[in-house]
């Protein structure tokens, strides 16, 4: 059933240019968005009044990053092949990718560790529509032909997990404690830059 399923979307893929362009493109750059939406919140939400909302970003960045940790243990130990090496003459492959093991998907991982850490911490709105874009992407992989259905489940049911464990009361303070250091590091830093611009700006005319 999982590769008959993988095989219906891969071929519905093949058939509908239309979805097949902007999914492909999406697909390539999601890595790079989802990472520079999680850099653009931190560095932008600044002192004590965006705390809350840099510490959700913080977990988000570290649940994805146990999420993935945890998911390159599991395919250090078993290796299961992609669908496009498996089936070569069953499915198209759009664009090129590494043969390496299938299971279990890393963006799917990621983007559902982000997504639902940023789900736990309160923040409904960004954390529903990071929710679709994880799963548009978990589609799309499977569309592409490099994923079976399990292995985008299987690394979302990892990434949410590594989520939940980092909300954890303990550990939910060690992430806010970092995220906080880092965050009068980062404002003393950047406050002391524009401090000092003017002046500089003033000796350079």
């Amino acid at each position: 059933m999982d590769w008959s399923i993988a095989h219906a979307i891969n071929s519905f893929m093949f058939h509908h240019d239309a979805i097949e362009d902007p999914l492909t493109t999406y697909v390539e750059a999601s890595e790079a968005l989802f990472l520079a939406m999680l850099l653009a919140v931190i560095a932008l939400a600044r002192h004590e009044r965006w705390a809350s909302v840099r510490r959700t970003a913080v977990a988000a960045g570290f649940s994805a990053a146990l999420g993935l940790l945890v998911g390159k243990i599991i395919t250090s130990f078993s290796y299961r092949a992609r669908p496009f090496v498996a089936h070569p003459h069953a499915v198209h492959l759009f664009i090129a990718h590494a043969r390496d093991s299938s299971f279990p998907s890393d963006h799917a991982t990621a983007s559902a560790a982000i997504a639902t850490a940023i789900l736990l911490r309160g923040k409904r709105i960004w954390g529903w529509v990071t929710l679709f874009f994880a799963l548009v992407l978990m589609l799309g992989r499977v569309a592409l032909g490099f994923h079976y259905p399990s292995d985008v489940l299987g690394g979302a049911a990892i990434g949410a997990l590594a989520a939940i464990v980092l909300y954890l009361p303990p550990l939910r303070r060690l992430v806010d404690w970092a995220s906080d250091l880092f965050g009068r590091v980062y404002d003393r830093a950047i406050d002391g830059a524009l401090a000092a611009a003017p002046g500089r700006l003033a000796r350079s005319r």
